[in-house]
C-alpha cells in the first residue's frame, strides 16, 4: 500500500453537510424502540436510525457502502446496508442463531461485546476461529445468559473503525426490574474519511501527528498571564524534559462524531411525553474517543453500567470510554427540547441528539468546555507539582522513572480488600450441582441468579492469597515511563470534568443492585503495568507487545484478582472477553460488574474474575489504534 499524508483528510471532517447513505434499508429512518407498549412507533424519532432486528434467529450481510458523514464521499463497511448496523433484539433463556455472509473481497467478523459465551462463538480472528473469509457464512449458535444493552463489532484490523458494529439489546425473561415508558438507543462513534491503516502508519511515523492542540507560542503568553513567568518556565522546562506533553488526550483528532449514525447538524430527535419516564442507552462505539455526555437542564439518573444493574444515581454528567455501556433514565416534565451533547475528551466536536415532544424542535446546544490537559498526577508526579522545580531540571525522562527503583506500586502500597462475605449463595455451596454450561457465572440481575447462586465449574474451596510477582520496569525501546507515584482514582471524573460546576458520575458511585453471584476471595493476583512509547506509538502490557508475550493462564473455576497499574499518560478502557470484571470500588459483595473499565494515568486499578468458562479469550485496550499496536493478551482458561 503506498504511503500517503493525511492529515489533511481529517481536517476536513470539520465541514457541516446533512449527511446522506446510499443504499439504507427503507425503514432505517424510524426508530424501532418507542413506546414499551408497542414494538413499533411509527415516526419516534427525525434522523436516520438503524432498523430492529428481534428473535432468535438472524441474518446479517456484511459488505462496503459508499457514505457521505463529511461532505465528501467515502466507503464504509456495512451491515445489511446500514452504518451502524441494525439494532439486535434478543430475549434472555433463548437460543440465538446468527448467520454471517461476508460480500467483501477481505476476511471479517463479528464480536458479541460483553455477551457471555463458548469460546468458539466470541468472534476474535486467531483465537475463537478463523473469521468469516470473501463469500464465506459463518453462523452463530449460543445461548443467552443476560439482560441488559450491549453492542457488537468487528474484531478484523480497523473495520470497527469504518463502521462495522451495531446495538444489541437483551430483554430479562421476566419483567424488567427497571422502569421506563419508553426507550432508545443512543449509539455514539467516530467517523473519519481517511483509511484508518493510514492514520495507523501515521501515528507510527510521529505520534502526534493528528494532535492539533499543541502548545504554541500563543498558549506560553496566556500560561505567563494566568500562572506567571516562573511558574509556566517551569512547567515548560519539565515536560520538556520528559519528552512528553500534557496536549496529549487522544490520538486521533478531527473525527466527525454521529449519534445513531447522525452528524450534528442532522438533528437526530427522540420523541417524548412530559413526565414519562424514557430509557436511554448509552453506548460509546467509537474507536479512539472518550465522550463526556449530558442533557442540560435534565437531570440523568444511572440505572446499568455495561448492562449490570447498578443502584441508582443522579448526576449530569458521565464520561464514557470507548466500549462503556451506560442505562440512564431522563423523566422531563416540560414541553420543551433538550440537547443530547456527548462531546470528545479532546474537544475537538461534539455528537448531538434531541429529546423532544414534537419533531422539528431543537434545544440549544451548549458551548465546548475548556480542552483538559494533563497534569503531574497524571505524570505519575502527584505531590510534586509545588516542589523547588531546581532539583529536576536537570534531570530526563529515564531519571525521574528511575525514581521508584523500577516498580510503579512500591511507593503506593494496595488498598486493603474487602472481606470475603458469607453470602447465602456461599453457605449453600456444598449442596449445588455444577452445570457443565459455558458462562456458569451470570451477572447479577440474571434469571438464573434468582433461583440459585452458582459457583464456577471447577470451583476450589477459598484458600490462601497468591500474590503476583512486582513486575520491575525499566525505560527503554518499549516502555517511556514508569510512574514514580501510583493512586487508586476511583472517585475522580477524569481530566477536564472536575470542578466543572455538574454532578459528575465516577467509578466510586458504582454500587451493583444485587449482590454478586461468586463470594470467594480471589485464589492469586495478577499485576500488569499498561505500558508504551509514545514517540514509537507502541503500547502493551508490561512492557511488552502482543508479539512478544505469553498467555495468560488461569485454571478453570480459580477466582482472581487483576491488577492495573497504568504507567502512561493516557487512559485506556481496558477488556476482558468472555469473562466479567468485578471492580473493587469499596462496595464488596455488591461491587459493580463491567466488561470494559478505565484506567486513568497513573492509576492503580483492581478488580475479581471467576474463570468459569475455558478457552482463548482476548484482553485488550478498546482504543482500537492502542490494541493494534501492541496492548493486547491472551488469557487462557483451561
Amino acid at each position: 500500500m503506498s504511503r500517503v499524508k493525511s492529515r489533511v483528510g481529517l481536517r476536513r471532517l470539520s465541514i457541516s453537510r446533512r449527511r446522506f447513505v446510499q443504499g439504507l434499508a427503507s425503514g432505517a429512518a424510524v426508530s424501532l424502540l418507542g413506546l414499551k407498549t408497542a414494538p413499533l412507533l411509527a415516526a419516534s424519532t427525525t434522523g436516520s436510525q438503524p432498523v430492529e432486528l428481534s428473535g432468535s434467529h438472524f441474518d446479517l450481510t456484511i459488505d462496503t457502502l459508499p457514505v457521505n458523514f463529511t461532505g465528501h464521499r467515502a466507503i464504509a463497511t456495512a451491515v445489511n446496508g446500514s452504518v451502524p448496523g441494525p439494532t439486535l433484539r434478543w430475549r434472555e433463556g433463548d437460543t440465538v442463531t446468527i448467520r454471517v455472509t461476508n460480500r467483501m473481497k477481505i476476511s471479517t467478523s463479528i464480536h458479541w461485546h460483553g455477551i457471555r459465551l463458548p469460546a468458539d462463538m466470541d468472534g476474535v480472528p486467531g483465537l475463537s476461529y478463523a473469521g468469516i473469509g470473501p463469500g464465506e457464512t459463518f453462523v452463530y449458535r449460543f445461548p443467552v445468559l443476560q439482560n441488559g444493552t450491549y453492542w457488537y463489532h468487528s474484531h478484523t484490523r480497523f473495520q470497527e473503525q469504518t463502521g462495522l458494529l451495531g446495538a444489541l439489546i437483551i430483554d430479562p425473561r421476566s419483567k424488567d426490574p427497571i422502569q421506563f415508558d419508553r426507550e432508545y438507543v443512543v449509539l455514539l462513534t467516530d467517523w473519519t474519511d481517511t483509511n484508518p491503516e493510514i492514520i495507523f502508519s501515521n501515528l507510527k511515523e510521529d505520534s502526534e501527528y493528528y494532535n492539533f492542540h499543541r502548545r504554541t507560542a500563543g498558549t506560553l503568553f496566556s500560561d505567563f498571564r494566568r500562572k506567571g513567568l516562573r511558574a509556566t518556565i517551569s512547567d515548560r522546562l519539565m515536560w520538556g524534559r520528559m519528552n512528553m506533553s500534557p496536549t496529549d488526550i487522544s490520538d486521533v483528532s478531527g473525527y466527525k462524531f454521529l449519534l445513531n449514525g447522525n452528524p450534528p447538524e442532522a438533528n437526530w430527535t427522540a420523541l417524548f411525553q412530559p413526565g414519562e419516564r424514557v430509557r436511554l442507552r448509552f453506548i460509546n462505539g467509537a474507536s479512539d474517543t472518550f465522550f463526556d455526555v449530558r442533557i442540560p437542564g435534565l437531570p440523568m439518573t444511572v440505572v446499568a453500567a455495561d448492562g449490570n444493574e447498578v443502584e441508582p444515581v443522579t448526576v449530569d454528567e458521565f464520561r464514557m470510554g470507548v466500549a462503556e455501556v451506560y442505562d440512564v433514565i431522563v423523566q422531563p416534565q416540560e414541553d420543551a427540547a433538550y440537547t443530547i451533547f456527548a462531546q470528545s475528551e479532546d474537544r475537538t466536536g461534539f455528537a448531538r441528539g434531541t429529546l423532544a415532544k414534537k419533531a422539528g424542535m431543537t434545544g440549544a446546544i451548549p458551548p465546548m468546555d475548556p480542552r483538559p490537559m494533563r497534569t503531574m498526577t497524571d505524570m505519575g508526579m502527584a505531590g510534586m507539582a509545588g516542589m523547588k522545580m531546581a532539583g529536576i531540571d536537570g534531570m530526563t525522562k529515564q531519571d525521574m522513572a528511575g525514581m521508584n527503583m523500577g516498580h510503579a506500586s512500591h511507593n503506593t502500597p494496595p488498598p486493603k480488600s474487602p472481606e470475603p462475605a458469607k453470602s447465602a449463595a456461599m453457605a449453600e455451596m456444598s449442596d449445588m450441582k455444577m452445570t457443565e454450561s459455558p458462562g456458569t457465572t451470570p451477572f447479577p440481575q440474571s434469571w438464573t441468579h434468582t433461583a440459585r447462586a452458582m459457583p464456577p465449574r471447577g470451583a476450589r474451596e477459598p484458600q490462601e492469597l497468591v500474590p503476583s510477582n512486582p513486575v520491575h520496569l525499566h525505560p527503554g525501546p518499549q516502555v517511556d515511563m514508569v510512574s514514580m507515584h501510583v493512586t487508586e482514582r476511583l472517585n475522580e471524573p477524569g481530566d477536564g470534568l472536575t470542578g466543572n460546576g455538574r454532578r459528575v458520575l465516577t467509578y466510586a458511585y458504582l454500587r451493583a443492585r444485587y449482590r454478586g453471584v461468586d463470594g470467594r476471595p480471589p485464589v492469586k493476583e495478577i499485576e500488569l503495568h499498561l505500558t508504551g512509547n509514545m514517540e514509537r506509538f507502541i503500547w502493551g502490557f508490561n512492557g511488552e507487545k502482543f508479539s512478544d508475550a505469553n498467555p495468560i493462564e488461569l485454571k478453570l473455576g480459580d477466582r482472581v484478582r487483576f491488577v492495573l497499574i497504568n504507567d502512561t499518560m493516557m487512559g485506556h478502557p481496558i477488556h476482558l472477553h468472555g469473562l466479567w470484571s468485578e471492580l473493587e470500588n469499596g462496595h464488596g459483595e455488591f461491587n459493580p460488574y463491567k466488561h470494559t473499565v478505565i484506567v486513568k494515568p497513573s492509576e492503580r486499578v483492581s478488580y475479581l474474575v471467576s474463570a468459569d468458562t475455558p478457552g482463548r479469550w482476548a484482553y485488550h485496550c478498546h482504543l482500537l489504534y492502542h490494541m493494534e499496536a501492541g496492548m493486547f493478551r491472551t488469557v487462557v482458561v483451561s
